[in-house]
């Protein structure tokens, strides 16, 4: 019986300390995490070019934009006629605003970045692009 409680125990601290050093890993992530941002893009396309803009990214920009640790969070489009009919949105998550600069330069750098841009030249699809930078607020579920 005694040998019974020891063992019992001893599982039990082992799993209150297993569950403690997890709780700390998570809060060393959150912190590590804490100088992340979002970068929120606005694409107002030239109207009725929005799903050759949606296929641009689909095919070639999503692509680029991982290739160069651009972390895309999601993709958006219009659902409905509205004043925003002509937009396409999507979010990037960076380490830093650091690390967003040196990434988005190295894509600029890119030749099939480039060449994205040439064939912008010859079949315009923007009109102008919005970038807004974000941080998480305290309460926010994703950080």
């Amino acid at each position: 019986m005694q040998r019974r409680t020891v063992c019992g125990m001893a599982l039990l601290s082992f799993a209150a300390g297993s569950l403690f050093t997890a709780r700390l890993a998570y809060v060393n992530q959150v912190r590590a995490d804490s100088n992340r941002v979002f970068e929120l893009r606005v694409y107002h396309a030239v109207p009725g070019k929005v799903t050759a803009l949606e296929s641009r990214f689909r095919d070639t920009a999503s692509k680029l934009l991982a290739k160069h640790g651009l972390n895309a969070v999601g993709y958006w489009v219009p659902d409905d006629a509205s004043a925003f009919d002509n937009t396409f949105v999507y979010i990037v998550a960076h380490p830093s605003r650091e690390e967003a600069k040196k990434n988005w330069d190295a894509m600029r750098a890119d030749p099939g970045f480039q060449e994205m841009v040439k064939s912008e030249q010859t079949d315009k699809l923007v009109e102008k692009v919005d970038s807004t930078y974000m941080r998480s607020a305290d309460f926010s579920p994703m950080k």
